[in-house]
């Protein structure tokens, strides 16, 4: 088993945390809770670079080992970090679990030192005919990001294990 976090943060007060687990070679489930956003849907991807330097603007385009256009997390063809879009209820919030094929936490695509990005509008999920649809589903601006890092054992025999080996 294998878990991964992002804490996002903004500037525009959007906040939250998502959590990555993946078991062995299997899909990959984030949960998360987003809060500070307008009501309604926003993009969610995973973006190529772990590097906010210049805020979510630096974390660079949608992760796509593979080359393809962007499109829905359930099309043949799409960016492996096309995770579609979360919805925020009227209180700003948005809680969600998302399992995924495309994402895995291990491997030569594993997507840890990657950025998670919510995007102020929805994903149009590459069938808008924006001409931003097929690159970035015309999801608008980067509201909050937050770089995936590993995330360690709480149980003191896992630190005792880990200690162990170096």
């Amino acid at each position: 088993m294998v878990n991964a976090v992002a804490v996002l943060g903004s500037n525009e007060g959007v906040k939250g945390t998502i959590y990555f687990t993946q078991e062995g070679d299997g899909p990959t489930t984030v949960t998360g809770s987003i809060s500070g956003l307008k009501p309604g849907l926003h993009g969610f991807h995973v973006h190529a670079l772990g590097d906010t330097t210049n805020g979510c603007m630096s974390t660079g385009p949608h992760f796509n080992p593979a080359g393809k256009e962007h499109g829905a997390p359930e099309d043949e063809h799409r960016h492996a970090g096309d995770l579609g879009n979360v919805t925020a209820g009227e209180d700003g919030t948005a809680t969600f679990t998302i399992v995924d094929n495309q994402i895995p936490l291990t491997g030569q695509n594993s997507i840890i030192g990657r950025a998670v990005v919510v995007h102020a509008d929805p994903d149009d999920l590459g069938k808008g005919g924006h001409e931003l649809s097929k690159t970035t589903g015309n999801a608008g601006g980067r509201v909050a990001c937050g770089i995936i890092g590993l995330q360690g054992h709480s149980s003191s025999a896992g630190i005792g294990a880990a200690r162990a080996r170096y």
